[in-house]
């Protein structure tokens, strides 16, 4: 487990995503009021990148099918999309985001 600083959290634009790459991990970042969620930033349903989907409250949208996800939880909330996508630990400090990498994130 270690933790990797991915910029200061004033730089990341709000409700909206940010794509991350960390070592082997390809992680979707998103700003959602004064919190810091990161999720796996592959759909789970279709190749798609979900940093790229739009953000309704604390739900993004996949860009390419429309599966809903929550950002918080990785769970899925709208089909096509069936299974949750990964969630990884994410903290600021002094105004700084970090985000925690284990064994590929967390399975909700």
């Amino acid at each position: 487990m270690t933790q990797h600083s991915i910029g200061l959290f004033n730089d990341l634009p709000l409700e909206s995503g940010t794509k991350v790459e960390i070592r082997d991990e390809t992680i979707a970042v998103f700003r959602i009021d004064d919190a810091v969620y990161a999720i796996n930033d592959l759909c789970s349903h279709a190749e798609a990148s979900l940093s790229e989907g739009e953000v309704f409250g604390v739900n993004v949208e996949c860009p390419r099918h429309g599966a809903e996800f929550d950002v918080t939880t990785g769970a899925v909330r709208s089909l096509p999309a069936t299974r949750s996508v990964a969630t990884y630990q994410t903290e600021i400090r002094d105004g700084e985001v970090f985000i925690t990498i284990e064994s590929g994130g967390t399975d909700e």
